[in-house]
């Protein structure tokens, strides 16, 4: 499978490519194959050090990177999907059902976006409707109801924004999820692994520990968006970008994220398995400290941390 080089990482697309090239004259031996990889290597992590807010845009939203079906299979054993609102219908961009990570029993859910032109029309390029978060809520209360954890991954542009979704009563359907994601009585992880976009993120992100991936971006618009309000021009969307702190970093220091994890070097789209493996590990060291806390105790600890991200900003 041909890999999808970002436009900032044309220098290593044409090292790549020379290592290609020579492969292909002389194999994987070919004099000076080895050198180059390395050189590649040096050139992709300096790269990644500096790269900036417009950048990270562009990796998490990498047609590679992991998605919801790649932390089932590479996390959760025993999976159990479960479908329908039980009020409409079932929403394919927002997945979840039952399972175990590590033999604790978790109720999991989450954006899928898809991989190829037939999965994105399927699962909407990870747009929910309103069944998807009723759904959402619906699994919320499972979780309750059997007391067990709730993790979620984000992954979305935002909620999707047809006519019809409006006439179903998204607004209201997003705002019954996020009160039920800050009143459940089960610890609550929650995951931003490539673009948290917008109360469609929002609505499975109000937990107890809200983690970002390295290079995932988290804001209340989109870079575009924001540019075509502010300037009338869409073109300014790197200035956005700056402007609006939707990095993993910037987002920790204003304390609206709990944790970063690290991604390999290149992006988890590189290496999709270890990016896995690293979600899998702060998962469970969360989940671990979660549970030793009472119901009572991480409701009020999970509203007042929201309460005071807009009190902190004044």
């Amino acid at each position: 499978m041909a890999r999808t080089y970002l436009d900032f990482e044309r220098p290593v697309a044409e090292l790549d490519n020379k290592i290609e090239a020579l492969i292909a004259e002389g194999g994987a031996a070919a004099k000076g194959v080895e050198e180059l990889r390395e050189t590649s290597k040096t050139k992709l992590k300096t790269l990644y050090a500096k790269i900036g807010p417009w950048e990270k845009t562009q990796v998490a939203r990498h047609p590679a990177r992991p998605h919801f079906k790649e932390y089932i299979s590479g996390l959760i054993t025993d999976y159990t999907p479960l479908s329908g609102d039980r009020k409409f219908g079932d929403d394919h961009a927002l997945l979840g059902g039952l399972g175990k990570i590590r033999g604790r029993s978790v109720v999991v859910m989450g954006h899928e976006k898809g991989t190829d032109t037939e999965t994105r029309l399927k699962h909407n390029f990870g747009m929910a409707q309103p069944e998807g978060y009723r759904k959402a809520v619906r699994l919320m209360e499972l979780a309750e109801r059997f007391n067990i954890p709730i993790i979620s991954f984000v992954d979305t542009a935002g909620a999707f924004p047809g006519r019809g979704a409006e006439e179903r009563g998204q607004a209201e359907a997003i705002a019954r999820s996020i009160d039920k994601g800050l009143s459940v009585k089960v610890p609550f992880v929650s995951v931003i692994a490539g673009e948290g976009g917008s109360g469609g993120a929002v609505a499975i992100a109000t937990a107890d520990a809200v983690m970002m991936l390295e290079h995932s971006i988290y804001s209340v618009i989109s870079p575009e968006g924001c540019a075509s309000i502010l300037w009338r021009d869409g073109a300014r969307a790197k200035d956005a970008a700056t402007a609006m702190k939707i990095t993993a970093q910037d987002l920790k220091k204003l304390g609206v994220i709990d944790k970063i994890i690290k991604e390999p070097v290149g992006g988890a789209h590189r290496a999709q398995a270890e990016a896995v493996k690293l979600v899998g590990a702060a998962i469970v060291k969360s989940l671990a400290e979660l549970e030793l806390m009472d119901s009572k105790t991480l409701i009020k600890r999970r509203r007042d941390k929201f309460l005071d991200i807009g009190r902190s900003l004044l």
